[in-house]
């Protein structure tokens, strides 16, 4: 069984955007203590993000998860169908 590829980048951006950062981000605006370490080492692999308690800084990770999830998911997908069996 093979995967798709365009499935799997699309299901981990979403997962990793949508389900990951964005939480994340509003809760530490809601509550400025949670996820902050999280948030830092986010910070630290993505240009340009900060994360700081704002909503700006919420849309800049969110978005910097859609991509980095799909990426992730399509490489996953295509190391995976390398090896599987027909």
């Amino acid at each position: 069984m093979k995967l798709d590829v365009k499935a799997a980048a699309i299901t981990v951006g979403l997962l990793w955007g949508l389900l990951v950062m964005l939480p994340v981000g509003v809760a530490n605006l809601i509550w400025p203590n949670y996820g902050q370490g999280f948030l830092d080492v986010m910070a630290s692999l993505y240009t340009g993000y900060k994360a700081t308690a704002s909503v700006g800084q919420i849309m800049i990770g969110t978005g910097y998860g859609l991509v980095d999830g799909a990426i992730a998911g399509a490489f996953f997908a295509w190391v995976y169908n390398r090896f599987a069996k027909d």
